[in-house]
């Protein structure tokens, strides 16, 4: 009884560990990351997204309150931050790679970024949502550390924006090869930078575990991408929103 008695100390002590938090993400990581790779990268099968749900049903069922939960996987949030900034080597590797492409590409980067802010913006508002949503919908296609930060310069939820910028990753990694193959994107390159554009992070990630040069484009892509957005939609923003 007491050998039961100490399990069960030993397991609310844990269950209440910001240590724990952290482990639980990292392990859900690696167990998307293993089916991923089971099934062959099967954009179906992605990682970030089998490890929400695992998380999300692990600090439910041990009734972990969230400030909890963060405070031990605040240490991942942090490193968003350093992430983003290492963006600057695959941007300075693929700047001898643009010549020739420079044309398309700015124009593919400035059609993208006004079609996902257009598309997300007019939806949201068609469906009746409210300035709070329809105004965190604006840098969703974003990278999330630079899209929470337009969201604080814009006045608008950083939270909701963040979850609005991981589920648009998710959802482009998962779709967008369908989406490329169907319009018979073929070119690494195209199709990198397309991924980089429209899924930021998540899509990237995706987007090199398939082939380098689809990776180091919409890597590319993705810093650009933020570059561009973090001056270009707080303008859009308050011309819309006045």
């Amino acid at each position: 009884m007491s050998e039961k008695h100490s399990i069960v100390e030993i397991w609310v002590y844990l269950s209440g560990s910001p240590l724990f938090a952290l482990f639980i993400t990292l392990a859900a990581y690696q167990i998307g990351l293993a089916i991923y790779k089971a099934t062959h990268q099967n954009p179906l099968a992605n990682p970030v997204a089998i490890a929400i749900l695992i998380v999300a049903s692990m600090i439910q069922f041990i009734e972990m309150p969230y400030s909890t939960y963060f405070e031990g996987a605040q240490f991942i949030h942090f490193l968003l931050g350093s992430a983003t900034v290492s963006l600057a080597i695959p941007i300075y590797r693929g700047l001898s790679s643009l010549k020739g492409r420079s044309i398309p590409l700015i124009a593919s980067l400035c059609t993208g970024g006004l079609v996902s802010i257009i598309s997300a913006v007019g939806i949201a508002t068609m469906l009746g949502a409210d300035s709070s949503i329809t105004g965190a919908m604006y840098p969703k296609s974003v990278t999330a550390p630079i899209a929470m930060g337009i969201a604080e310069r814009i006045g608008v939820s950083p939270t909701l924006t963040a979850i609005f910028a991981v589920s648009t990753g998710i959802l482009g990694a998962i779709l967008a090869p369908f989406v490329l193959n169907a319009l018979g994107m073929k070119a690494w390159w195209q199709r990198g930078f397309a991924i980089g554009i429209g899924a930021h992070g998540i899509g990237t990630s995706r987007a090199f575990s398939i082939h380098p040069e689809a990776g180091t484009y919409a890597s590319l892509a993705m810093g650009m991408n933020g570059v561009v957005s973090a001056v270009a939609i707080p303008v859009i923003y308050h011309l819309f929103n006045k």
